[in-house]
Parts: structure tokens; C-alpha cells; sequence
């Protein structure tokens, strides 16, 4: 299988390291532009859906080489998740290196603060037991819902469909491209997860039955919060 590291990492005093959407979208761009072993001078200030469409075109004209493979990701107001596997020797350590500096770099920037962002370098777990494997993607997904269905944890949705419909406006994760739907879909590598997921349709059947019976009890010990 796959080697797959479970990543999370928040806000020192568990405060917002998202203040808005431009925060937002640029650490989703940071996700793919320090996803290379080449060296990367992130200069940018500000990214929005157009910018980050035009870097990408401008460094798909060279050939980039993946530190790690992103499988899936969501960023919440004080905190992130990733689903990773290394793609070289030291990969993740490097990338997250690369990450969590460019971002509170441009962070403390753009706010003119100093000191630090997150409350530790980041948190890290490998993925052994199928199981984890299994519904650690669904619960990686559905952590929005802690935004507007906060009962989700105790496995007790009041309305599965505004729950999904939810999810389907929110478009700070990489749920929306397994859809199909091509959110973000230059930052992840999907194709091993949507084998295992049994492709787009196979996703969202699994993703809405997860609304209503996912237990947290299948992701002890990795979901890392």
C-alpha cells in the first residue's frame, strides 16, 4: 500500500490562521507552488482563482518534481488537514518545511506582526490500519460540517441533505474535485484514491453515507485533533 501520512497543523492558541478568503487562497496556491523540489521564490502577494490559474500554466511549462503527492486536503478557519505520501526520501518534512514558512511569511507580511503562526511545526501520523486508511478521507472532507453541523462527530446529522449541499459550497478542500467538479484540481493527485474510492460516483455514494454513519471510532488515533 501506499505509504500515507495524516498531517495537521493550527493556530498557536488554537487561533485563525485563515482570516479570509484571500489567506485562503493563498496557502491553497502554496500547496502546489512549494510542492516542487526545485527551489521556489514565492513573491506573490495576493492570489485569487485567476492568479493561481496563470502560475500554474507558467510552471506546467517547466517540468515540476513532485516532494509529495497531496491526496487530499481542507483547510478550516484555525487549523488544516493533509493526506500525504512522500514522492522522495524526506519529502514531507521538506514540503511542510516550505509550506508552513512561505505561509506565515506572507501572513505576517501582509498583518505586520511578527512571531509565531502555528503551535508547533506540524502534527504527523502514518496510516497503517486499512480501516483509518478507509475513512480517513471522509472525515478529512467532512470537517466543514463542524461550521454548520457540528453533530456530524456524534454521528448525528439533523438534515443529510443541507449537510451535503453544504459541502458542496465550500470550496476550501479538495472534496469538490473528487466530485469531478475541478475546484482546485492542479493541487492533488487523485487517481490512487479515486481506484479505491471506485471512481467519482463511488466517492459521493460513500461521502453520503458517511453523513450518517461515519464514527469517529474508525479514525481514533489518526485524526490527529
Amino acid at each position: 500500500m501506499t505509504e500515507i501520512y495524516h498531517v495537521l497543523n493550527r493556530g498557536v492558541d488554537k487561533r485563525k490562521i485563515f482570516m479570509d478568503d484571500k489567506d485562503r487562497f493563498r496557502f491553497i496556491h502554496d500547496l502546489f507552488e512549494f510542492n516542487d523540489q526545485q527551489r521556489v521564490q514565492s513573491n506573490f502577494y495576493k492570489f485569487n482563482a485567476v492568479s493561481h490559474a496563470v502560475r500554474v500554466r507558467e510552471i506546467r511549462q517547466r517540468e515540476r518534481k513532485l516532494l509529495v503527492k497531496i491526496h487530499a486536503f481542507c483547510l478550516m478557519p484555525n487549523h488544516y488537514h493533509l493526506l500525504l505520501s512522500p514522492a522522495v526520501e524526506k519529502g514531507i518534512a521538506l514540503f511542510m518545511q516550505k509550506l508552513n514558512g512561505g505561509y506565515v511569511q506572507y501572513f505576517n507580511q501582509r498583518r505586520e506582526r511578527t512571531g509565531t503562526l502555528f503551535e508547533r511545526k506540524y502534527k504527523s501520523v502514518l496510516v497503517e490500519n486499512r480501516s483509518h486508511f478507509i475513512h480517513l478521507p471522509y472525515y478529512i472532507h467532512l470537517n466543514p460540517l463542524d461550521l454548520a453541523a457540528p453533530e456530524w462527530r456524534e454521528g448525528k446529522i439533523k438534515d443529510s441533505d443541507k449537510a451535503w449541499k453544504f459541502l458542496n459550497k465550500y470550496k476550501w478542500s479538495s472534496h469538490l474535485d473528487y466530485l469531478g467538479e475541478y475546484n482546485f484540481p492542479s493541487v492533488t493527485q487523485r487517481d490512487f484514491l479515486l481506484e479505491v474510492f471506485g471512481g467519482k460516483r463511488g466517492y459521493e455514494k460513500s461521502v453520503k453515507k458517511g453523513l450518517n454513519d461515519l464514527s469517529l471510532e474508525s479514525v481514533r488515533g489518526v485524526i490527529l485533533e
